[in-house]
Order: C-alpha cells, then structure tokens, then sequence
C-alpha cells in the first residue's frame, strides 16, 4: 500500500511523547512521508500544553526535510453534548482538526450516549477525523457513527496504537473490523494514523495493516495513499464554514 501521509502524532509539547518536531520531521523524511501532520493533545490531558501553544503554532515552517508539515490539536471530547477542550476560534487556526474521546476527560455513558456523542462532534464540521473510535471502554454503534461521518465528511480513523499490544484498547480489533465492514458497506473513506509518540513510530501501520487484511477493507478506501485526496477531502467542511 502506498502511504504518502500520517498526520496524528505528538511531540514532547503533549507531556508524555518523547521526540522534537525536528526529529518526528527527520524521521518522516526518512520514511518517505510527503506529509506529517502533528497534532498535541489539547488541555485535559495531564502534562499537555495550554491554549496559547495553539494560538502561536503561525511561527512553525511547514516544510522541513523535503516533507510537508500540518499542525493542529487532538482535541478532547468532554460530554454528551459534544463540547470540546479548546474554543472554535483556535479550531478555525489549526491546520489538521482531530477530536476523540480520553478517560481523562469523559464519563462513557449508555452506547446510546457516547454514539450521540460522538455524532454531534461530526455534525459541528469543525473536525476532520475522530481519533480512535474502537475503544470498547466507551461503546458506540458503528453503523450510526459510520453514516455520520459519510454524511457529515469527517474521517474515521484506524489508530495504530489502539491494536498494539502494549497499549491494546479494549475489544480494539473487534471493534476496528465492525467499523471496516460497515465502512466498505457504506463506501466510507477511513485514515491509518500511527499516533506516534516517538519518532520511530512515524507511519507505523503494522497493526492496521492486520486489520485491514481481515476485514478485506479496499486499499481505494484508504486516504493515506494520496495528499491531494487527504487536502480535498478535509477543504470541503472549511468551505462550508
């Protein structure tokens, strides 16, 4: 599979990730990224940065090491009304807009709840992607989400992390094939990301690759292969807003 973009990673500005921008760009240079996105957990996360890391990110350059640079937040879901930790007008600065759902700042509720949840974060088109949507910890019904973000063009990830067995979500391979099948059913693009916390895990997909095998998920479907395709795609819910 050809994959020309990864762009949910964290830096040591997250608190718990351990490598500098320069280094996760060396890296995806050496791996042969044409486009890295980074994006630090936003406030809730314990050691994360403040708000003004955001509002400043204007003085980074976005090219370093022959490979493109994106900057914006993971962004955490607080509710179950879909309110998120930074305001609108810092969503609007940032170039990639992720939001997901941490232990560290939800209550998981019914699967009834956490699925309107998650629903009305994809209605807002603030948000490009929702960070991995496969934690059993916090149920959701796949098919409504899956629809959702169709309707509403927001990608759903398949996070790298969640499968690895050092971290290993709860019901996280399960769960990822559910949402892959429903994906294909629906012809619903999805994004790998490796959520790198250190730069030699930049575009790892080893784990997702399993996944995609078993659910027999078409390469068409993921938007890795292509920057253009991945710009496209998350310039859409811009213009509409």
């Amino acid at each position: 599979m050809i994959v020309e973009l990864d762009v949910h990673t964290h830096t040591i500005a997250s608190g718990h990730a351990y490598s500098t921008i320069r280094e996760m760009m060396k890296a995806a240079s050496k791996k042969g990224l044409k486009l890295l996105g980074i994006t630090e957990h936003a406030r809730g996360i314990p050691g994360t940065c403040s708000d003004i890391y955001f509002e400043n990110l204007k003085v980074v350059p976005r090219e370093m090491y022959g490979v493109e640079l994106m900057l914006g937040a993971e962004i955490n879901i607080l509710d179950y009304d879909g309110s998120l930790s930074l305001e609108d007008r810092i969503i609007d600065k940032l170039d990639i807009r992720i939001a997901g759902i941490h232990n560290h700042c939800y209550t998981p509720g019914t699967i009834e709840q956490n699925t309107n949840t998650v629903v009305q974060v994809i209605k807002k088109h603030k948000i490009d992607i929702i960070s991995h949507p496969d934690d059993g910890s916090c149920p959701l019904d796949y098919d409504t989400i899956v629809r959702a973000s169709k309707k509403y063009n927001t990608l759903l990830e398949l996070n790298n992390n969640s499968i690895n067995p050092i971290n290993c979500r709860k019901n996280a391979r399960e769960n990822n094939i559910n949402m892959l099948k429903l994906c294909k059913k629906y012809n619903v693009q999805i994004i790998l990301s490796s959520d790198a916390h250190i730069d030699t895990d930049i575009s790892r997909f080893d784990f997702s690759y399993g996944i995609l095998n078993e659910a027999d998920f078409p390469e068409k479907l993921v938007i890795n292969s292509s920057v253009t395709d991945f710009k496209n795609k998350i310039k859409i819910n811009r213009i509409q807003n």
